[in-house]
């Protein structure tokens, strides 16, 4: 059985996340005042883990289309947040006002959706 788009996405986008996540950490520690840079790295690695720990469990442990939606938040939130950093790093500017926030906002509701499909009744 073929994944839908709904579930290949974010998980595509995870692993372009794990590598930014990468790209980003080293980059934080060879150029000269890169907080920014550490900060979006540690929010693209440690959500692409979470997007494919809710893929993984959508099944199974959460209600599948919450797990979507949760996965898709989380993803979008990270990217998001990281993206407005790194343009903050390098070009001196962000995305838009209050893009970093509002991808924390994101994350944050990703994240509470994680929780109510966990707690929601799955039908059998």
């Amino acid at each position: 059985m073929t994944a839908s788009p709904a579930l290949r996405v974010p998980a595509a986008a995870a692993g372009l996340m794990g590598a930014g996540g990468v790209a980003l950490a080293a980059m934080s520690a060879h150029l000269p005042d890169a907080t920014r840079l550490a900060a979006a790295s540690s929010m693209l690695l440690f959500h692409a883990a979470a997007v494919l720990g809710v893929l993984a469990a959508r099944d199974r442990l959460l209600h599948p289309r919450l797990g979507a939606g949760a996965a898709w938040g989380l993803m979008a939130g990270a990217v998001l947040f990281a993206l407005d950093l790194a343009l903050r790093q390098f070009a001196g500017h962000g995305l838009f006002p209050m893009a970093a926030p509002t991808g924390g906002t994101i994350m944050i509701l990703g994240w509470l959706i994680v929780a109510l499909a966990a707690a929601w009744p799955r039908r059998i």
